[in-house]
């Protein structure tokens, strides 16, 4: 049972002259977290990440926050993707597919995830204003294409409804967080083989 939990962490430290960025998953955690990225609504965001993935997660990311959110967003999307990437191994035994639709108020987006190690984003989501506060809507797209592309995860997210930007944004997370939950499981019935006819998800 400790190899299975240690085969299931992943930890990144990921230094650039934009970014420093430390990062640490394990995907049988509960849901704790401790983030700290200097962007308020990024945090809350990320919260709902590990909450509702249940993936415990801990990053610090110190950014060129003097210029603008972009790197911050970015670059700890690509140390939580590789992270998640590490702790997954060769993907032996996972469930591997999962989707799910999420509402919050008059919000309903759909997160579907293939954790095929062929990494896709496709994304269907737009936003009404350019910002959510201070923070950039656009980012939200950055940091999902960053993951997924990392995590070596094929990603589709898409918002059928919705009218609160704020909201828009956090179910994208929620979304994607519930998806990772179910996928990211240990199946019983897969009796440690890898969930490919190919025998790789490499």
């Amino acid at each position: 049972m400790a190899e299975t939990a240690a085969s299931r962490m992943g930890n990144v430290s990921r230094k650039t002259n934009e970014t420093s960025v430390s990062v640490s998953v394990n995907l049988d955690g509960s849901g704790n977290a401790k983030i700290s990225t200097g962007i308020g609504f990024f945090d809350h965001m990320l919260d709902q990440l590990s909450r509702h993935s249940l993936i415990d997660m801990e990053i610090e990311t110190k950014g060129d926050l003097h210029v603008d959110d972009h790197h911050t967003v970015e670059d700890t999307g690509i140390a939580i993707g590789q992270a998640i990437a590490k702790a997954l191994g060769d993907r032996r035994g996972i469930t591997r597919y999962a989707s799910i639709d999420l509402a919050m108020d008059e919000t309903m987006t759909k997160a579907a995830v293939d954790l095929s190690g062929r990494p896709f984003l496709v994304w269907n989501v737009a936003f009404s204003a350019p910002k959510i506060g201070s923070f950039d809507t656009e980012l939200v797209r950055e940091f999902f294409q960053a993951l997924a592309q990392n995590a070596g995860i094929t990603l589709h997210v898409m918002n059928h409804y919705g009218a609160n930007n704020h909201h828009i944004a956090e179910t994208c997370f929620k979304a994607v967080a519930r998806a990772l939950r179910m996928a990211t499981e240990i199946d019983p019935r897969q009796a440690g083989r890898v969930p490919s006819t190919k025998g790789t998800l490499a």
